[in-house]
C-alpha cells in the first residue's frame, strides 16, 4: 500500500540511488503540515498541527477529525481554508497547500455548524 514501491521489471542499469538524505527530504515531501483549528462550539483538539498526505481528500480528513473527537457519526462537520471556503470532499489536501499554504503550513479550520462561505 506504500506508494514509494519500486516497480518489479526496473533495470540494473538505471542510475545509482541517491543518499539517504535526499530520500528523507522526498518523504517529507509526500506529507505536508496542516493546521487544524477549532470554530465555535467545536470541541478543540489538544493536536493543533498534524502531518497530512498530499494524496488525502479533505472528505478523509473530516472523517478522521469526527472519530478524533468522538463525535457522532450522523453530526455534519464542515471544514474551511483560510476562514473563506468550505473546499470540495474529493479535493486533495495537497492541491490545497500548493494553492493556500502558507510559511510551510495549510491552515484549516473545522466547525459543527456552517460558519463562512
Amino acid at each position: 500500500m506504500s506508494d514509494s514501491a519500486e516497480s518489479p521489471t526496473e533495470t540494473q542499469n538505471e542510475e545509482p540511488q541517491p543518499p539517504a538524505d535526499d530520500s528523507a527530504a522526498n518523504d517529507e515531501k509526500k506529507k505536508i503540515d496542516v493546521l487544524l483549528k477549532a470554530v465555535g462550539d467545536t470541541p478543540i483538539m489538544k493536536t493543533r498541527k498534524w502531518a497530512v498526505d498530499r494524496g488525502r481528500t479533505v472528505q478523509s480528513l473530516a472523517q478522521f477529525i469526527l472519530r478524533f473527537l468522538k463525535l457522532d457519526g450522523n453530526e455534519q462537520l464542515f471544514i474551511y481554508v483560510n476562514q473563506s471556503f468550505a473546499p470540495s470532499p474529493d479535493q486533495e489536501v495537497g492541491v490545497l497547500f500548493d494553492c493556500f499554504g502558507s510559511d510551510g503550513k495549510l491552515v484549516l479550520h473545522y466547525c459543527k455548524s456552517q460558519a463562512w462561505g
